[in-house]
């Protein structure tokens, strides 16, 4: 009965995830292919025009990875908010920004390679990021990466899909 209830708790936070990514997206939650093939917007540029993403976009161009996150793809990222940025110790951003080699590893660890829907997160235990280590996933109360929840999903672009995280993701040691 448990392992049951577990299961529709994750089924039922997939669902509302799903949604809200969807509406987030400008898109209804039954979307086809034909839709899905005409997103226009990058992964940057749909980051930059969602306006709440501004320290992650920062960070990227100084990290020289831009020209990376516009090409074919496809990539999932793992987005932080500004408000996810905010939680660092004071300094840390500015600290990172003058050191693109341990910005660009931090950053590439909220990519995965190819395009992971929430589905595919969901069913995931882990996930490897380009930087090489893997993200694990837990769906026992939402969908948390890494401990971060997952808060807004499936934002579809021309070259990927960005997943929405409260919590910027520390890679180990």
């Amino acid at each position: 009965m448990k392992k049951n209830l577990v299961g529709y708790i994750a089924l039922a936070s997939l669902s509302a995830l799903l949604l809200v990514g969807s509406a987030m997206a400008g898109s209804s939650a039954s979307k086809d292919s034909a839709s899905k093939n005409s997103v226009s917007k990058d992964i940057v540029d749909t980051a930059v025009a969602a306006g709440s993403f501004n320290t992650l976009v920062a960070a990227v161009k100084a990290a020289g990875l831009v020209d990376t996150l516009k090409g074919d793809g496809p990539f999932t990222v793992f987005a932080p908010t500004d408000d996810a940025f905010a939680k660092l110790p004071a300094g840390t951003v500015e600290g990172l920004l003058k050191d693109p080699k341990q910005l660009a590893a931090i950053l590439t660890y909220h990519v995965v390679a190819g395009k992971k829907v929430a589905a595919d997160v969901v069913a995931a235990k882990s996930l490897s990021t380009v930087q090489g280590q893997d993200l694990s996933i837990d769906t026992s109360s939402g969908v948390r990466v890494n401990g971060a929840t997952v808060t807004t999903a499936d934002i579809m672009t021309s070259n990927g899909v960005i997943h929405v995280i409260d919590t910027v993701l520390i890679p180990q040691s």
